[in-house]
């Protein structure tokens, strides 16, 4: 573990978003987790009964919004990092996810793994273990 860190403090994830609170909205849906921040500039959710661990939803300051490509493609906007979310039924998550606001990506590279987009256009993957 790092030096200075230790299980009590926070770590989260941050996803730039042009409608942040639409966003965590949909991920509220999606994942079930509390609803911890509901602000005009940042809309957080954490684990529940865990208020250590969250993904937070803020709008992008450095440049104008550009939706992220998948697959990646030479001069377009990257996916820079994705969720990954296992779940026991992937065909009925996959067919609830796009019910609320996800679409289904047209490359799907493994059998096991649906990678979808969230309605800002970043990837995310589902995927069944097993």
């Amino acid at each position: 573990m790092l030096r200075g860190r230790s299980t009590a403090h926070y770590f989260g994830t941050v996803i730039d978003a042009p409608d942040p609170r639409a966003l965590g909205m949909f991920y509220h849906q999606v994942l079930g987790w509390e609803i911890h921040k509901n602000e005009p500039n940042e809309f957080t959710l954490v684990v529940p009964g865990n208020s250590h661990t969250y993904v937070a939803f803020q709008p992008q300051t450095s440049a104008p919004w550009a939706r992220p490509v998948w697959p990646a493609a030479e001069g377009r906007q990257q996916m820079m990092m994705h969720l990954d979310i296992e779940v026991g039924d992937l065909e009925a998550a996959v067919e609830h996810a796009v019910e609320l606001g996800a679409t289904l990506a047209e490359f799907q590279p493994q059998d096991q793994v649906r990678v979808l987009l969230d309605p800002a256009g970043h990837p995310f993957c589902l995927y069944a273990d097993g």
